[in-house]
C-alpha cells in the first residue's frame, strides 16, 4: 500500500506473527478458532503496541525528537512498551502513572529496568495523566528537550497504522492457508487496534467482521473513538474515509473494572492455557476470549473466526491490583 509505504518506521516487529489453529479449543467450543499471536511481535515480551509503536517512534525520529513521553497506569503494556523502544531509539522515556507509587511486579518492574523516568499523578482517575503529560512535554521542551507527546495507549492515527499493516500481513496469510474467517474478535482498550483493523480490511477488501469487546470504556464511547482514529488512519494513508464495515463493539465483560480481572475471564483463560498452551492476558484478552465462548456456548459464534493474541503476559506477574 502506497501510503503505508511513505509513513516513517523503525523495525521492532519480527513479522509475521504466526497464525496458528486452535484445534483443541475448537473442539471444545464447536467453532473453528485460529490464533493471531501477537503475543509474539517479538520486541520485549511481545504484544499489540509494537506495532503501533513502529509509525510513533518513526515519526518521533523524524522529527529530531529526544525524549518521549506518555502515561498509563502502573501495570500499563503500553506504557512498558513504550519505554522500550524509546530506549531501543535513544529516546529518553518519561512515563506519567496515575495512582500512586506501587511494588516493582509485572510491567512496573519491566518499566524500572528500562530506566523510564516516572511520575505519579496520586489520583485514581486514569484521565489525570493527560494533562500530567502535556506539563510534563512543556518542563522538557522548556529545558531544552525535544520531547515526543503520545496519548494513552498510543491511540492515534498515525499508531493505528500499524494495525492498517497486520490487516495486510494477515492477509497474505489466510490466502496462503485457504482461510476464510467470518470474524475477527478483539479485546479493544484505547480502540487504535480495532480502528486500524477496519482500516486495513477496507484496504484487502476483507469479508470478515471485526469484532471488538470492550475492556475499557462504554461501548458508545469506543464505537465514537474508533470511528475518529478509522476514518483519521484512512484519510493518512489516502483509503476512503467513513467507508466500510459497521464498527461493532459488544459490552458486559469489563467485570469488577477496567484493569481487574473478571471471573468469567479466568476461566476463559484457563481454558486455553490447557487446550492451546497459550496465556491470555488477565484484563483484557481473557475478559475478550469470554465473550467468544459465551457467543460460541449461545450458537451465536459461525466459524472460522480469528481471535488476535495480543499479548501482556507481564500482568500475570502484577497480583490482583489493576492500574493498567
Amino acid at each position: 500500500m502506497t501510503g503505508l509505504a511513505t509513513l516513517p518506521r523503525v523495525s521492532l516487529v519480527a513479522a509475521p506473527t504466526p497464525l496458528q489453529p486452535a484445534s483443541r479449543l475448537s473442539a471444545v467450543i464447536g467453532t473453528q478458532v485460529w490464533f493471531k499471536r501477537d503475543d509474539l511481535t517479538g520486541f520485549g515480551l511481545g504484544g499489540n503496541k509494537v506495532r503501533v509503536l513502529e509509525y510513533l517512534l518513526g515519526d518521533a525520529l523524524g522529527q529530531g525528537c529526544d525524549c518521549l513521553v506518555t502515561g498509563a497506569g502502573p501495570q500499563s503494556n503500553w506504557a512498558m512498551l513504550a519505554a522500550l523502544a524509546a530506549r531501543r531509539c535513544g529516546l529518553d522515556p518519561y512515563l506519567e502513572f496515575y495512582g500512586s507509587p506501587a511494588e516493582a511486579v509485572g510491567n512496573l518492574l519491566l518499566v524500572e529496568l528500562a530506566g523510564a523516568q516516572i511520575h505519579y499523578t496520586g489520583e485514581l482517575d486514569r484521565a489525570s495523566v493527560d494533562d500530567a503529560m502535556v506539563k510534563r512535554a512543556a518542563e522538557l521542551s522548556a529545558a531544552g528537550r525535544r520531547p515526543y507527546l503520545v496519548p494513552r495507549g498510543g491511540a492515534t492515527p498515525l499508531g493505528a497504522a500499524g494495525y492498517v499493516a497486520a490487516s495486510l500481513e494477515l492477509a497474505d496469510q489466510l490466502s496462503l492457508l485457504g482461510v476464510r474467517p467470518r470474524q475477527l474478535w478483539l479485546a479493544t482498550g484505547s480502540c487504535g487496534t480495532q480502528a486500524g483493523l477496519l482500516a486495513g480490511g477496507q484496504a484487502v477488501s476483507a469479508d470478515y467482521d471485526v469484532v471488538g469487546v470492550s475492556v475499557s470504556r462504554p461501548v458508545e464511547e469506543c464505537v465514537a473513538r474508533i470511528v475518529t482514529l478509522r476514518d483519521g488512519v484512512s484519510a493518512l494513508l489516502g483509503l476512503p474515509v467513513g467507508a466500510g464495515a459497521d464498527v461493532t463493539v459488544l459490552g458486559g465483560y469489563l467485570g469488577p473494572g477496567y484493569g481487574q480481572p473478571s471471573p468469567q475471564g479466568e476461566e476463559a483463560a484457563r481454558l486455553v492455557a490447557r487446550t492451546e498452551g497459550v496465556f491470555l492476558d488477565p484484563v483484557f484478552g481473557a475478559k475478550a476470549m469470554a465473550c467468544l465462548l459465551d457467543a460460541a456456548a449461545a450458537g451465536r459464534l459461525a466459524g472460522p473466526v480469528v481471535f488476535l493474541v495480543s499479548g501482556g503476559a507481564p500482568t500475570l506477574f502484577a497480583g490482583p491490583r489493576g492500574s493498567m
